[in-house]
Formats: C-alpha cells, sequence, structure tokens
C-alpha cells in the first residue's frame, strides 16, 4: 500500500515567498476580529436569524415565530449580533424590526453556501 504524504520532507524555507505573504498579513487585531467574527457566526440559532435578515428585514415577533423560539431567546441572540455590528435595529412603536448592517453578511453566507454545494 502506497502512502501518500501530505507535509514537505525537507526543510526548505522559500524566503521570498515567506516575505511577500508575511507583507500582506493582516494586524493582529484584524485577526483576532476575524476570529471574533467567525466565532458568532459559529452558531445554529444566530445563523439562521442571519440568512432570514439576509432576505427580509424582520421584527423579533417574526423571527421567533420563524425560528420557532421565544421572543426572549430570540433578542438575546440579536443582542450578540448587534453589539458585533453585524445586525442594526430601527424601533417602530412597540415593534423593534431587525436587519443587516450591510450586505457583506449576505456575501459571506452566499459564498459559503456556494462553496459547501460543490
Amino acid at each position: 500500500m502506497i502512502r501518500e504524504h501530505y507535509s514537505c520532507d525537507c526543510e526548505v524555507i522559500h524566503e521570498d515567498l515567506v516575505a511577500r505573504v508575511r507583507e500582506k498579513m493582516p494586524e493582529t487585531n484584524d485577526l483576532n476580529n476575524l476570529v471574533s467574527f467567525y466565532k458568532l457566526l459559529a452558531d445554529r440559532t444566530r445563523i439562521r436569524i442571519l440568512w432570514a435578515l439576509s432576505y427580509e428585514r424582520l421584527c423579533v415577533c417574526d423571527l421567533a415565530n420563524l425560528l420557532g423560539m421565544t421572543k426572549s431567546a430570540t433578542s438575546h441572540q440579536l443582542k450578540y449580533l448587534r453589539l458585533a455590528k453585524i445586525v442594526k435595529y430601527d424601533k417602530r412603536g412597540r415593534e423593534v424590526y431587525y436587519s443587516l448592517t450591510d450586505e457583506h453578511i449576505r456575501d459571506v453566507f452566499q459564498k459559503a453556501l456556494n462553496h459547501i454545494r460543490e
């Protein structure tokens, strides 16, 4: 049986390649924020909320009904998304409507979905 090796069996460092990539490497703070962003998305409920909001501006009652959750549990998840500036809200009387802060979130979802469907 032939085994494939997926790592180098040598100690060669390609200094020019490493230097080019190092120049483009994001700052530590940006990388930490990116990790926090993905951790926030690593929750099925929050993904479902964001997916819904990528199609419609919805009030908490609508989201709770759509997801089969209580308004309190839905609001709790929305709080995390709001603090991360991923969603924004608009209060109209007693109703609070949520929407995505910008179109980048929709793009992230669509690209990820296209990737996993390949």
